[in-house]
């Protein structure tokens, strides 16, 4: 049996994964974290705050609030949030003092999310992935400085002067100042005072959000959340509120808000070549995105470092399944060699401290084919891990690409749980994107995994990317995004065909409209 890294490799270890090496990895999955139970308590006692609201706050609001002032009590970010904390449970909270409370909630899941990264780290074997990369000016490793939190709620967000500031900046100033507002009026009225008319304020500012390329981030984060709220209202009728996912929410869109919180640069050019191993699909109704987690081998031969690609784009919400790829490939070339098993060249490709590509298919070109099982067994032990971004430091923001083979499979109903070395492994098969020909039955019958190492609800489990299986007695290998650049497989053809006609009928009707 082989662990995570394969066993015989450049890691090291017993060619049959029966060494002492590998439990110790994998009982690393398991065995408990200091604090993190304390800090989680923490959150979730500020998290109960927001379902009543802090518009008339009540004592156990009061003990919420001052449980996450202790919990910072040592950081920089100490004095504001004790003020803050003061003013929400007093009733009188203002939009800064909502930032600060959602600085020090971010804060307090970025340890969390440092620790398990820890984790994931002692069993990949790789390094780099518990680093964070620099945030602006943010000790806290939030990404915020207290500058940025003492004048969140100031007229110049855009860094400038009243009288200095260009029109464009102004602009984008304003609009992230509604959204802090909008989202401000959240937090006072509590998600069991929603009603339609609070949760419609938002509508005019993702409106405008939208054409700016700048604040396209937070405006679908807002756009999707405002439509949770939206299916959930009113809020005093729900008889179960999703807490902790809510909070998150707020509490990211909130940081977002900041200046430069969002803003992302290139430190540097990546030449050299890219060997996929997978696809992530992440979509809600009107949005979708693609996420290809690969190696990275510097043509200078330096080592060589897991890095991502990104791709996004608006959707009407009756294209799903296979359809998505049309909305994604027209931009990056690198879905095309994903689902081709193909390499590509990158010649000045810029990226991110984080590892993040900024594709431009001008800095591109499709290299040799590249099985990604040869990738995961031979270059991914070897690569250096992503560093986290500041407001990327969530535990469920954790995504750790690993490699299993040999374990042994348990399904009891539709939970799948995966036994490597003794220790079992939850399976999210619910994270396979209907988009490809990856199925929860062919994971079941694999005996091979590509996945991403994600943490939820108290536990490590693994996301499958692509699995080596059997079909008709014959092994294949099958991937989530082996339809990106296009497929002959009859069930993706007509799926691809459905979502041709349902965008066709959608143009049609907006010509229409625009005609008339």
């Amino acid at each position: 049996m082989q662990w995570f890294p394969p066993t015989g490799s450049a890691a090291g270890g017993p060619q049959d994964g029966s060494g002492p090496d590998t439990g110790e990895r994998a009982d690393a999955l398991t065995g408990t974290v200091d604090g993190l139970d304390e800090v989680l308590a923490a959150v979730d006692a500020f998290d109960q705050v927001l379902v009543a609201g802090l518009l008339r706050p009540r004592p156990a609001q009061a003990a919420g609030l001052s449980g996450l002032a202790r919990a910072v009590a040592g950081s920089p970010l100490a004095d504001r949030v004790a003020e803050a904390t003061e003013k929400a449970a007093a009733g009188s909270a203002a939009e800064d003092h909502f930032v600060a409370l959602a600085a020090a909630r971010t804060a307090l899941l970025g340890s969390v999310h440092d620790a398990l990264a820890a984790r994931a780290e002692e069993v990949t074997g790789r390094s780099g992935g518990g680093a964070t990369a620099p945030g602006p000016d943010g000790p806290d490793g939030t990404g915020a400085s207290k500058d940025d939190l003492d004048g969140a709620g100031g007229p110049d967000e855009a860094g400038g002067t009243g009288g200095s500031v260009e029109a464009d900046e102004q602009r984008a100033a304003n609009l992230l100042a509604a959204a802090r507002s909008w989202l401000s009026d959240l937090a006072r009225r509590g998600w069991q005072g929603l009603d339609h008319d609070v949760v419609a304020g938002s509508a005019q500012v993702v409106s405008a959000m939208l054409p700016v390329p700048g604040l396209r981030r937070l405006a679908v984060l807002l756009d999707g959340f405002a439509a949770e709220l939206a299916a959930s209202c009113p809020g005093a009728a729900l008889e179960r509120i999703p807490v902790r996912r809510w909070a998150d929410l707020w509490a990211r869109a909130t940081l977002l808000t900041l200046p430069g919180a969002a803003h992302a640069p290139a430190t540097g050019t990546a030449t050299g070549r890219l060997l996929p191993l997978g696809v992530d699909v992440q979509e809600h109704a009107t949005a979708v995105q693609a996420q290809v987690h690969a190696v990275f081998e510097p043509a200078d031969g330096a080592a060589p470092r897991l890095v991502r690609a990104s791709v996004s784009a608006p959707k009407p919400d009756t294209v799903v399944g296979a359809g998505l790829w049309q909305l994604l490939r027209p931009h990056m070339s690198l879905l095309a060699a994903a689902g081709e098993g193909r390499a590509m060249e990158l010649t000045g490709m810029p990226v991110t401290a984080e590892g993040d590509l900024l594709w431009s298919d001008v800095h591109a070109r499709p290299g040799e084919p590249a099985d990604p099982f040869a990738t995961a067994r031979v270059a991914l032990p070897a690569a250096a891990d992503a560093v986290a971004a500041p407001l990327d430091r969530h535990p469920a923001r954790l995504a750790v690409p690993v490699f299993l083979e040999g374990y042994a499979v348990r399904q009891d109903d539709d939970a799948l749980t995966f036994t490597v070395a003794g220790h079992p492994l939850a399976v999210d098969t619910g994270r396979v994107p209907a988009a490809g020909p990856l199925t929860p039955a062919a994971v079941a019958r694999s005996g091979a995994c590509i996945g991403l190492l994600r943490w939820d609800a108290g536990t490590f489990g693994v996301q499958p990317l692509a699995v080596e299986t059997t079909v008709r007695k014959k092994a294949v290998a099958v991937h989530a995004g082996a339809w990106a650049g296009g497929t002959t497989d009859k069930a993706g053809v007509r799926a691809e065909k459905a979502a041709t006609d349902a965008v066709k009928v959608l143009r049609e009707r907006a010509g229409k409209l625009l005609r008339t």
